[in-house]
């Protein structure tokens, strides 16, 4: 159907590329470390990521990212997201002029407090019809094991949303359209702050209406920051909120999730970072988000407590406790 170039050999990036090569395209599959590529050519699997999971002869490795880029009608750009800006700074000579570009990534730029689809128009002087956000409750691992899921396709543009629909469309892989970049982006990069939370009373040995307080407020200050930047309110009830949050809360799978576990249990930052193969987007991204907050005026309690366990400014049962013992008030305001 299409030569899709997929920029980022991770988890998710593999998994997504594994969905297009179902849905029938021709798919061509950027890793930074060439015995990766080799291994993924020859042995049809990404040991490292998604160990056990045959991958389509339809998708094709490289090491060299213009081999991957040459020629490509849509690409798929699934790097951590504070690593988008140095990454495009060399790509963006070799994107085809009239290419798609859709962002996998999860997250707020530091410093800048860009959005992933801010990024990647400012670097390549592209259009709002030609950048894409696909966003969802994707844990990488089911979609490779092409368990049921649904997902967010979002441009501007609805008939680019409806191509790329189409594109990665299969027995397993359901997506919907949206023309809400700003809500659907918003919600992925905050969930995962809302995530790093949940596992905090997870490791603290909390139940579920602890677990169930979090997500619910989580997506709240969501909902406040979205209605600020420009978001739909609906699409925080869809599967690019509520749903994206749940997955990302509910799942051991969620390396947010894990990542917040461990530290509820005792570790500190450095040591759960030192022992995680793949990013926890949360932990870069959330002195971003809650920094774009307070440019805007918006009170969002839980993101600021994660930010000060990251930064080591409180300790897991110090947020918590001050979380609830916040100022009472109505629920609606």
């Amino acid at each position: 159907m299409a030569r899709i170039a997929v920029m980022g050999a991770g988890s998710w990036g593999t998994a997504f590329a594994l969905v297009l090569a179902d849905a029938g395209n021709d798919v061509h599959l950027w890793g930074r470390r060439p015995e990766l590529c080799m291994a993924i050519n020859t042995t049809r699997e990404n040991a490292d990521y998604l160990p056990k999971i045959i991958l389509p002869e339809a998708i094709t490795a490289h090491a060299d990212p213009a081999a991957a880029l040459d020629g490509a009608e849509v690409v798929v750009l699934a790097v951590p997201s504070q690593q988008l800006r140095v990454n495009l700074e060399t790509w963006s000579a070799s994107i085809p002029s009239e290419a798609v570009m859709v962002s996998l990534m999860k997250g707020i730029e530091v410093g800048t407090h860009k959005r992933m689809s801010e990024v990647i128009g400012e670097l390549t002087g592209a259009g709002p019809d030609r950048i894409a956000v696909i966003t969802g409750p994707n844990l990488a691992r089911e979609i490779a094991a092409r368990e049921p899921a649904a997902s967010v396709v979002a441009c501007e543009d609805v008939s680019v949303a409806e191509r790329l629909q189409k594109l990665c469309h299969t027995a397993s892989f359901r997506p919907y359209t949206n023309t809400d970049v700003i809500g659907c982006e918003l919600g992925g990069t905050t969930k995962n702050i809302i995530g790093l939370a949940v596992g905090v009373c997870i490791g603290l040995g909390f139940g579920d209406n602890s677990k169930a307080t979090v997500i619910t407020r989580g997506l709240a200050e969501t909902a406040r920051l979205g209605a600020v930047i420009g978001a739909d309110p609906k699409t925080f009830s869809g599967l690019a909120g509520m749903g994206d949050l749940v997955a990302t809360c509910s799942s051991p799978l969620s390396r947010n999730r894990t990542f917040g576990e461990k530290l509820g249990q005792g570790m500190s930052v450095d040591e759960v970072t030192a022992q995680t193969r793949q990013v926890a987007e949360g932990v870069k991204s959330c002195a971003s988000v809650s920094e774009l907050a307070q440019l805007h005026g918006v009170d969002m309690p839980i993101v600021e407590h994660v930010t000060a366990l990251i930064e080591g400014r409180m300790d897991p049962e110090s947020l918590v406790k001050a979380l609830i013992s916040r100022e009472a008030k109505p629920e609606v305001t």
